[in-house]
């Protein structure tokens, strides 16, 4: 499957400041691909880069097979975006803002407009200014912007910041909806990581700068397993319990009150023990590995099992 986005080395620096170090990415065609890294972790910057919005210190980008540079106009045109905040004329309509934008990208077809306005579930609305848009909305009408013009490829910064939640699940199927029966490739940025675990193909974790990785989602399902948390202000003589009484070995102790237990035990078994070594437990529940897990290990620095 070809590269829809592809970067060498890209590296920003702001006053002195590395903020993007020599990130190479490759998005491949007809995939959602999921951004992921904590705040200030270089994502929207990386997006920035890649819609022309700022330059690179060094390193390239490639779009379509073709390098990007200040003058890739044609280019930037088979692609749909929102970064951070979308912007309105907040006096116009919705429909008359997407009119403007048609008139901007050189896309003249008003059925598109009604069809984007559909697509995100912002009917009804003809009369109503943007600026009596509630965040959420505005959120959808980015949307219906970023699609009205049938791009081949949608960068997404923060899509779903400010819906409740049917809107994020309207979202998600839309999301669904362009990547599968239109082919669209789509590079989505979000902090609701659960949300990205049900949409992404791929995901890629930036922190600092740096892009730690790049794995399809099927790599890290495969990595899933099940085990057991309990949850003690006693950590410390629960696992002298599973090591000396039980004889558990594949067990971790992940702070002063949490341990996760990998070998396979029976939870009234280890309940029992616990209690008769008079260890008082505040939780014991069987859990899977999940995305979160993934990220947060690997934010930290763990290992991802």
């Amino acid at each position: 499957m070809a590269n829809i986005i592809q970067t060498w080395n890209l590296t920003k620096v702001y006053q002195d400041k590395e903020v993007v170090r020599d990130v190479n990415m490759k998005v491949r065609q007809g995939e959602i691909y999921g951004f992921l890294g904590p705040n200030g972790a270089g994502k929207t910057t990386v997006m920035k880069m890649m819609t022309n919005l700022v330059k690179p210190t060094a390193g390239e980008i490639e779009f379509f097979g073709e390098k990007i540079t200040p003058t890739s106009y044609e280019l930037l045109k088979r692609m749909g975006c929102i970064i951070e905040y979308p912007v309105f004329y907040d006096r116009l309509t919705a429909k008359e803002n997407l009119e403007l934008h048609g008139e901007y990208m050189g896309y003249y077809n008003p059925k598109a407009i009604s069809e984007a306005l559909e697509l995100v579930k912002l009917t009804g609305v003809d009369k109503k200014p943007v600026k009596q848009f509630s965040l959420g909305m505005k959120q959808r009408l980015g949307i219906a912007r970023a699609v009205m013009t049938k791009p081949e490829l949608l960068i997404l910064d923060e899509p779903i910041n400010g819906l409740d939640p049917l809107g994020i699940k309207e979202l998600r199927d839309v999301f669904r909806m362009l990547s599968r029966e239109y082919g669209i490739t789509l590079l989505i940025s979000s902090h609701i990581l659960s949300e990205i675990e049900q949409i992404a193909d791929t995901v890629g974790v930036i922190k600092n700068g740096i892009l730690l990785e790049e794995v399809a989602m099927d790599t890290i399902r495969g990595r899933e397993m099940e085990y057991i948390e309990l949850v003690t202000a006693e950590s410390g003589r629960a696992a002298l319990v599973l090591d000396q009484v039980l004889g558990l070995r594949n067990f971790k102790v992940l702070d002063a009150r949490t341990i996760r237990i990998y070998d396979s035990v029976k939870p009234l078994e280890l309940n029992k023990a616990l209690a008769d070594a008079n260890v008082e437990l505040e939780s014991l529940n069987k859990k899977n590995h999940s995305l979160e897990d993934y990220f947060v290990e690997l934010i930290g620095g763990g290992v991802v099992a």
